[in-house]
């Protein structure tokens, strides 16, 4: 019985949570993934839906990872959109969406997801932090009832020629006042419901406040119909209203096997395995920080299970997959444990599809932007920013770029460019932290760390080049592990030319172990 309540209150309310977030997450990048210009025959939102089916069930259920929610990313969006128009059908993109499931099997046979623990974790909480701002700055319309960008973008630059702040400008003069009214009660409940004195209710702490949330802002739209106060239709949950079960086959695609001929499909196979395998791998060392028992999820892994849910996906219509950090986050907020959670959310989005959509067209959208602005905020605290100070520049800066470049280009982007700033600072700790030296009476001592390589050679080069005249040095490596063949050969030609020149007493000791 204990292990049922368990399960109960954590996994299955959690999957409540992320299903909630995820759906209308799922209908805006399905709506957004399939507006190609020139392409007349396209589905709607249901790719987007089939989408997050897969990634919640199969996904979830081959994957190790505990928390990780897998679906739809709307980094993917341009991509999709651009690959749908190159190939000139959406049958014709499904293929590659398969054949890249396919490519990223192969990553993960050849263990290339070891890749995503190169990245510094100053990128990763600069990526959190950074999704955080985000989220709060693009939902912030949403919860004001202005909906004119789809729900869950992530770029700065949007398709109708607006930007992040200018999307804000325009929704402080179109707001509904009804949305407001949902809006900011849904915060002000969540924020309530996170104070101690709520949070040691037995019965309360069960429950996570984003369902509350659901649940008055259902009730309030109910109440309000007719007045002043009364959201519209275009600013609740959309999802598409199925007769009968036979309707299905009229909004599935699936994979025309003749674009195998198309040198094209292969290119975009590959560009999709490439840039979906990038952001799971992100997404995966992100939520593993956010992770309270700090589990590691195996990497590898991880890109097969997302290769078979890419595979799956193209087969019966469905965009390509990713796992995605809002909604991994929303489920580690909402309490949840295991992936029963993930499978969980999966397993409701298909009977959403099928048994719920008129109840569940009634949930504000206001209510849904609440919650995600919260996960923001959560993402993002100000402490986080003072903790990355105090660690020093070499460690802020590249956090606070990597911020800045997310916010004003994409999520690729901006880790692109806190990347290449980490880099740098990597670069440079290691010119200067490649051996100790201690000098007295012209006897100068230097005594090499335990891993000296071929980014080291520029920094002792240098100091032998600076050494005065008829002085001496020692070389010491008897803390040295491992040494680059490069800097063997720089000390060997210092000490048969270079000493000999000036005159140097130059001596290597406790070498011996490293030839």
């Amino acid at each position: 019985m204990s292990v049922f309540n368990k399960f109960l209150g954590k996994d299955f309310l959690a999957g409540l949570v992320v299903f909630l977030v995820a759906l209308p997450l799922c209908l805006g990048i399905g709506l957004a993934s399939t507006n190609v210009e020139g392409i007349t025959s396209l589905p709607s939102v249901f790719p987007g839906l089939l989408a997050g089916v897969i990634g919640g069930i199969v996904v979830g259920l081959i994957s190790g990872s505990r928390l990780g929610v897998s679906g739809p990313a709307a980094g993917l969006i341009t991509i999709i959109i651009s690959s749908i128009g190159i190939l000139g059908s959406y049958e014709a993109f499904l293929v590659s969406v398969i054949l890249a499931g396919v490519i990223q099997l192969v990553f993960g046979f050849f263990k290339l997801g070891i890749i995503a623990k190169y990245v510094p974790t100053s990128v990763i909480k600069g990526m959190l932090a950074a999704i955080g701002i985000t989220l709060i700055l693009k939902e912030i319309p949403h919860l004001l009832g202005y909906d004119k960008d789809f729900f869950g973008d992530e770029s700065f630059w949007q398709f109708d020629g607006h930007n992040t702040f200018t999307e804000l400008a325009y929704s402080m003069n179109a707001f509904q006042e009804g949305s407001v009214l949902i809006g900011v009660l849904s915060i002000l409940i969540i924020l309530l419901l996170d104070k101690p004195f709520f949070k040691q209710n037995r019965v309360l702490k069960l429950i996570p406040s984003a369902l509350i949330v659901v649940l008055v802002g259902v009730v309030i739209q109910l109440l309000t119909k007719g007045s002043f106060l009364e959201v519209s239709s275009k600013h609740l949950v959309q999802l598409p209203v199925l007769k009968s079960f036979s309707e299905i086959s009229t909004v599935l695609f699936f994979p025309d096997f003749n674009a195998l001929g198309n040198w094209q499909v292969y290119t975009v196979a590959i560009t999709i395995a490439l840039v979906a395998s990038l952001e799971t791998l992100l997404s995966v060392e992100a939520t593993d920080k956010l992770d309270p028992e700090k589990n590691t999820t195996p990497t590898s892994r991880e890109l097969t299970a997302q290769g078979i849910g890419n595979i799956f996906s193209g087969f019966i219509g469905g965009l390509p997959i990713t796992q995605v950090v809002v909604r991994s986050s929303a489920n580690i907020d909402a309490g949840g444990k295991t992936k029963s959670a993930v499978v969980i959310h999966g397993v409701l989005l298909i009977l959403a599809i099928f048994l719920l959509p008129e109840l569940l067209n009634q949930i504000p959208l206001a209510s849904l932007a609440a919650i995600l602005i919260m996960v923001g905020y959560k993402l993002t605290k100000a402490g986080l920013f003072k903790k990355m100070y105090v660690k020093g520049m070499d460690q802020f800066i590249p956090f606070i770029l990597t911020i800045v470049g997310v916010l004003f280009t994409d999520l690729l982007k901006g880790i692109g460019i806190g990347l290449v700033v980490s880099i740098y600072f990597i670069l440079r700790r290691n010119f200067q932290n490649h051996f100790t030296k201690t000098e007295a009476d012209g006897e100068l001592h230097i005594k090499l760390s335990e891993e000296v390589t071929f980014l080291n050679k520029v920094g002792i080069h240098t100091t032998l080049e600076k050494a005065a005249p008829h002085s001496k040095i020692i070389i010491d490596a008897i803390n040295c592990k491992s040494i680059d063949q490069d800097i063997l050969e720089l000390l060997e030609e210092f000490k048969k030319y270079g000493s000999v020149h000036k005159e140097i007493d130059f001596q290597l000791i406790n070498f011996q172990h490293l030839k």
